[in-house]
Protein backbone atom coordinates (compact mmCIF):
# COMPACT_ATOMS: atom_id res chain seq x y z
CA UNK A 1 0.00 0.00 0.00
CA UNK A 2 1.43 3.35 -1.01
CA UNK A 3 0.75 6.35 1.21
CA UNK A 4 1.23 9.92 0.01
CA UNK A 5 2.18 13.06 1.94
CA UNK A 6 -0.76 15.40 2.57
CA UNK A 7 1.53 18.45 2.43
CA UNK A 8 3.78 17.89 -0.60
CA UNK A 9 2.30 14.79 -2.31
CA UNK A 10 5.54 12.78 -2.08
CA UNK A 11 5.69 9.13 -1.08
CA UNK A 12 5.56 8.41 2.67
CA UNK A 13 7.99 5.81 4.02
CA UNK A 14 7.44 3.47 6.98
CA UNK A 15 9.24 4.38 10.18
CA UNK A 16 9.24 2.53 13.50
CA UNK A 17 8.83 4.72 16.57
CA UNK A 18 10.83 2.66 19.07
CA UNK A 19 9.78 4.60 22.21
CA UNK A 20 6.05 4.10 21.76
CA UNK A 21 6.38 0.88 19.70
CA UNK A 22 4.23 2.29 16.87
CA UNK A 23 4.51 2.41 13.12
CA UNK A 24 4.54 5.80 11.40
CA UNK A 25 4.76 6.99 7.84
CA UNK A 26 7.05 9.94 7.20
CA UNK A 27 7.92 12.16 4.27
CA UNK A 28 11.60 12.39 3.33
CA UNK A 29 10.96 15.73 1.64
CA UNK A 30 9.08 17.86 4.19
CA UNK A 31 9.23 15.74 7.38
CA UNK A 32 5.45 15.21 7.64
CA UNK A 33 4.49 12.20 9.80
CA UNK A 34 1.24 10.31 10.31
CA UNK A 35 0.42 7.11 12.21
CA UNK A 36 0.00 3.96 10.13
CA UNK A 37 -3.51 2.59 9.76
CA UNK A 38 -2.24 -1.00 9.59
CA UNK A 39 0.89 -2.83 10.70
CA UNK A 40 1.28 -4.25 7.19
CA UNK A 41 4.10 -2.43 5.39
CA UNK A 42 4.32 -4.59 2.26
CA UNK A 43 2.03 -7.19 0.74
CA UNK A 44 3.09 -9.25 -2.26
CA UNK A 45 0.18 -10.73 -4.21
CA UNK A 46 0.70 -13.49 -6.73
CA UNK A 47 -1.52 -14.17 -9.68
CA UNK A 48 -2.38 -17.83 -9.87
CA UNK A 49 -2.23 -19.32 -13.36
CA UNK A 50 -4.07 -22.40 -14.42
CA UNK A 51 -1.17 -24.83 -14.68
CA UNK A 52 -3.28 -27.62 -16.14
CA UNK A 53 -3.38 -25.98 -19.56
CA UNK A 54 -1.06 -27.74 -21.98
CA UNK A 55 -0.37 -25.96 -25.23
CA UNK A 56 0.46 -28.60 -27.80
CA UNK A 57 0.79 -28.04 -31.54
CA UNK A 58 -2.10 -29.65 -33.39
CA UNK A 59 0.01 -31.94 -35.60
CA UNK A 60 2.25 -33.21 -32.79
CA UNK A 61 1.04 -36.77 -33.45
CA UNK A 62 2.67 -36.75 -36.89
CA UNK A 63 6.06 -35.58 -35.57
CA UNK A 64 8.55 -38.38 -36.35
CA UNK A 65 11.02 -37.18 -33.69
CA UNK A 66 8.66 -37.81 -30.76
CA UNK A 67 8.55 -41.28 -29.19
CA UNK A 68 5.38 -43.34 -29.47
CA UNK A 69 3.86 -45.92 -27.21
CA UNK A 70 1.16 -48.52 -27.73
CA UNK A 71 0.62 -48.97 -23.98
CA UNK A 72 -1.14 -45.65 -23.34
CA UNK A 73 -4.86 -45.47 -22.69
CA UNK A 74 -6.65 -42.39 -24.07
CA UNK A 75 -9.28 -41.17 -21.61
CA UNK A 76 -11.37 -39.80 -24.50
CA UNK A 77 -11.51 -42.56 -27.14
CA UNK A 78 -9.83 -45.62 -25.51
CA UNK A 79 -7.21 -45.73 -28.27
CA UNK A 80 -3.88 -47.16 -27.10
CA UNK A 81 -1.36 -45.36 -29.35
CA UNK A 82 0.03 -42.00 -28.25
CA UNK A 83 3.09 -39.79 -28.58
CA UNK A 84 4.69 -38.55 -25.38
CA UNK A 85 7.17 -35.95 -24.21
CA UNK A 86 8.46 -34.45 -20.97
CA UNK A 87 8.24 -30.82 -19.94
CA UNK A 88 8.54 -28.52 -16.90
CA UNK A 89 5.04 -27.15 -17.50
CA UNK A 90 4.03 -27.63 -13.85
CA UNK A 91 6.97 -25.65 -12.51
CA UNK A 92 10.58 -26.31 -11.72
CA UNK A 93 9.89 -27.26 -8.11
CA UNK A 94 7.72 -30.20 -9.19
CA UNK A 95 10.22 -31.61 -11.69
CA UNK A 96 9.50 -32.98 -15.12
CA UNK A 97 6.00 -34.01 -16.21
CA UNK A 98 5.18 -36.66 -18.82
CA UNK A 99 2.56 -35.56 -21.37
CA UNK A 100 0.67 -37.86 -23.75
CA UNK A 101 -1.22 -36.98 -26.96
CA UNK A 102 -3.56 -39.55 -28.50
CA UNK A 103 -2.73 -40.42 -32.12
CA UNK A 104 -6.41 -40.95 -32.98
CA UNK A 105 -8.30 -38.01 -31.40
CA UNK A 106 -5.41 -35.68 -30.27
CA UNK A 107 -6.61 -35.74 -26.66
CA UNK A 108 -3.93 -34.49 -24.25
CA UNK A 109 -3.34 -35.89 -20.78
CA UNK A 110 -0.69 -36.04 -18.11
CA UNK A 111 0.80 -39.19 -16.67
CA UNK A 112 -0.39 -39.15 -13.06
CA UNK A 113 2.58 -41.20 -11.84
CA UNK A 114 5.07 -38.39 -12.75
CA UNK A 115 3.33 -35.62 -10.86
Amino acid sequence: MLVWCKQCNNLLYPKAERNSNKLLYYCRNCGFEEPAVSNCVYQNEYLQRDRNVTRVVQDVTTDPTLPRTSKAHCPNCDHNEAVFFMSEAYGFEKGMTLFFVCCKCSEKWVDSSTR
